[in-house]
């Protein structure tokens, strides 16, 4: 008699480990997860030209000089009146993130928001 209990204990013992091997072999349903909806884009920018006139002051130093040509340090710099806000704001938020070189530029970006940008932009490009 005595191997029958024996036997009996080896397969209640045997039983959870068959259990967690039947579980690993059967995958379980995935949980349903809702779809995530997608991020909605950020709406742009609307700019204010009488914000972005008040904002552009020291920009007149150098790119409202006549003939735009700079007295000291000697350099030629680029016609900013007319250009199209796109442009502006563009070349604005690549000087403030560092894409676009020039020392001036860079640290007077460094101070403008986005808003700050996209108003400095709607001025200039109504500007002759």
């Amino acid at each position: 008699m005595r191997p029958l209990p024996l036997a009996a204990c080896l397969a209640l013992a045997a039983l959870p480990l068959a259990a967690l091997t039947a579980q690993q072999e059967t995958p379980a349903a995935p949980a349903a997860v809702p779809a995530a909806a997608p991020a909605a884009a950020p709406a742009p920018l609307v700019g204010n030209a009488d914000t972005g006139r008040t904002l552009t002051y020291t920009c007149q130093g150098c790119h409202g000089i006549e003939g735009y040509k700079n007295a000291y340090p000697s350099f030629k710099v680029p016609k900013i009146g007319g250009q199209s806000a796109d442009y502006l704001a563009n070349a604005l938020t690549e000087y403030r993130t560092g894409n676009r070189k020039h020392p001036t530029m860079e640290a007077q970006a460094q101070s403008f928001s986005d808003q700050d940008i996209a108003d400095i932009a709607a001025f200039l490009s109504t500007v002759k």
